[in-house]
């Protein structure tokens, strides 16, 4: 594929390029370029959030680019800042390895392996000495990294930045120096970050890497970005059953997202959004686990919320309790991983959606108490059994 077309495909789809013409300079060199991603294993689980991403990676191989993955098992020790309004809890480095035993196993679910080159930024930044760290900062200033909107916010609602926190974009653009990166991917978050990575590359004598970045995709709740921090992802780990339940739970607002950011398309015109939703939720289970999970999984969810098959369903379980129905209500979609407001809750029991063993409850005041194998249910597509 000639530059041009290259640029026509890896463009589609991105939120921001630095710079375009820049991108088309490197395509004319008719070489492999290094295209950087780094992810910090801060838990366990790559998401669907992550796979935006890995997408455009993937666009990149399939174009006969070089896909340099960094597992950050140094960065994660600090915590990205990006777009966090506190400090991140700080992980050991135990917690960190075990988080990062099977990253491989799921980036490769999407990347090519034959083009994907694995590192780990433990390997040099892990050997720095304490005068290998001066030498460093002495190359970014305070005024640059005061320039972040979140640290901005944050010295604006009088909270604390942490002197660690400001190394991280530091140690960030330096893995862009170490693997010499022609191009780095990053969500829009991360601007700061791969723009100071450019900055590091000219001090050392490098070409500067382009700057690829991608929309932020919404989590389950469907307003702040899908995060492991705020519990609102779909893991690739997650289970057929898991992945298809959650991906059934989104807004039908939501669906058009999911549909445009992780398969490329938009919702099948003239479908009934339920219908929709399971296309939508099949096709991603089938990608990171098979057709056949997929179809079971279909089976399994029309069975949990057919009305006259509920009660035979295998539901989460919800701790016998007493309370306000909106409090009830509200720990049940947490079960879910799902952060509804009271406010959010109160409106779906106002219009019916709330149901004890099949009784629409219509009042969020009402005090509730639950008893053993009863079964609430939450909405349309959430349902959790009483023990």
């Amino acid at each position: 594929m000639d530059p041009a077309e290259q640029l026509a495909q890896l463009s589609r789809g991105a939120a921001q390029i630095i710079s375009e013409p820049e991108l088309a300079e490197k395509l004319r060199e008719n070489r492999p370029l290094r295209v950087k991603l780094g992810v910090d294993p801060t838990s366990p689980d790559i998401h669907l959030g992550h796979t935006v991403i890995f997408r455009k990676l993937r666009d990149f191989q399939k174009l006969g680019h070089q896909a340099v993955l960094i597992i950050g098992d140094f960065t994660a020790l600090v915590g990205d800042p990006s777009g966090h309004s506190i400090t991140r809890p700080q992980l050991t480095p135990d917690e960190v390895r075990a988080n990062a035993a099977t990253y491989r196993e799921q980036a490769l679910k999407i990347l090519d392996e034959t083009r994907t080159e694995i590192v780990y930024n433990s390997s040099w930044l892990g050997k720095f000495a304490y005068e290998d760290v001066i030498r460093l900062n002495s190359r970014v200033t305070i005024q640059q990294l005061l320039q972040r909107e979140d640290f901005r916010t944050r010295i604006k609602n009088e909270q604390p930045i942490h002197a660690h926190e400001i190394q991280y974009p530091i140690m960030q653009g330096w893995d862009s120096v170490v693997i010499r990166a022609d191009v780095e991917l990053g969500g829009t978050d991360q601007l700061f970050n791969i723009l100071l990575g450019r900055d590091l590359q000219k001090e050392n004598r490098q070409p500067q890497q382009i700057v690829l970045l991608t929309p932020l995709l919404e989590g389950l709740d469907g307003q702040m970005k899908m995060s492991k921090s705020l519990g609102n992802y779909v893991a690739l780990n997650d289970t057929p059953a898991e992945m298809f339940g959650k991906l059934m739970s989104i807004s039908d607002k939501l669906m058009a997202r999911y549909y445009s950011l992780l398969l490329s398309h938009d919702v099948p015109a003239n479908e009934h959004p339920l219908e929709a939703k399971k296309q939508l939720a099949a096709t991603i289970v089938a990608t990171y686990h098979s057709r056949t999970a997929a179809e079971q999984a279909c089976d399994q969810w029309t069975a949990r919320f057919s009305e006259k098959r509920l009660a035979d369903a295998d539901l989460p379980r919800l701790p016998i309790q007493s309370g306000d129905l909106v409090t009830l209500a509200v720990k049940g979609f947490a079960i879910f991983g799902i952060q509804k407001s009271r406010a959010e809750v109160s409106r779906l029991i106002k219009q019916g959606s709330v149901q004890l063993d099949h009784e629409k409850l219509l009042k969020p005041t009402a005090q509730i108490a639950l008893q053993r194998d009863q079964i609430l249910r939450l909405d349309k597509t959430h349902a959790v059994r009483i023990a």
